[in-house]
C-alpha cells in the first residue's frame, strides 16, 4: 500500500480526466507540508505517490526531502509539462498530447505510462517511448470510461509488440477511491 498525495491544481486539462475536482484549489483545502508528513506516518506507509492534478506545478524539494527523512519512498505521476523538481525513487511520465513533457523528464523517467482513448494512441504511445531510456519500463492504460472498448485493442498490441506492459486502475476496480 502507498499514501497517495494529490496536488491540486492543473493546466493540463486532459477531456477524459477522472479527477477534475483537482484541476482548481482553494484556501480551505490547504495543508503544510508538516501536516502532510504527519498523516503519511500516521498511515504507516512506507511509500508515498504524488500525483495531481500536475504535481510539478509546486517545487517539490522540501516535501521529498522531509518524506526521505523519515525513510518513505518517493513516487510522482506527472505529465512531464513542467521541470523536475523533488528527489525521487521513481518517476511515472504520463504524457499528455495537450501540453509535450520536457526532455529532462523523458531523461529521468522509469516508466512511460501512456493512457490509450482510441486507436491513434499507439502511435502517441511509440512516439514517446523513443524517447525515454531502454530502461524506462512502457505501459499502456485504457482509459477509464472507454476500458472495455480499448481494453481488448490494447491487448491485442501487447500481444504484437511485447516491450509493452498493461496498466490498470486498479484501485477503480476496488472501489478504492
Amino acid at each position: 500500500a502507498a499514501y497517495f498525495i494529490r496536488l491540486a491544481g492543473c493546466d493540463v486539462g486532459c477531456h477524459w480526466c477522472d479527477v477534475k475536482e483537482s484541476w482548481t484549489h482553494s484556501i480551505d483545502q490547504l495543508m503544510s507540508v508538516e501536516q502532510i508528513i504527519e498523516n503519511v506516518l500516521a498511515s504507516k506507509a512506507d511509500s508515498v505517490v504524488v500525483t495531481g492534478g500536475e504535481p510539478l506545478l509546486y517545487n517539490l524539494d522540501y516535501l521529498t526531502e522531509c518524506l526521505r527523512e523519515n525513510n518513505i519512498k518517493t513516487y510522482i505521476e506527472t505529465s512531464g509539462a513542467y521541470p523536475l523538481t523533488g528527489n525521487w525513487h521513481w518517476i511515472c511520465l504520463s504524457p499528455k498530447k495537450f501540453r509535450q513533457p520536457l526532455d529532462i523528464v523523458f531523461d529521468n523517467a522509469d516508466e512511460l505510462k501512456v493512457v490509450i482513448y482510441n486507436k491513434t494512441d499507439f502511435l502517441w504511445a511509440e512516439e514517446n517511448a523513443g524517447k525515454v531510456s531502454k530502461d524506462c519500463c512502457l505501459y499502456l492504460q485504457p482509459e477509464w470510461d472507454k476500458r472495455e472498448e480499448v481494453l481488448p485493442l490494447i491487448i491485442a498490441y501487447v500481444k504484437e509488440s511485447p516491450k509493452w506492459k498493461i496498466s490498470l486502475q486498479t484501485h477503480k476496480f476496488m472501489g478504492i477511491p
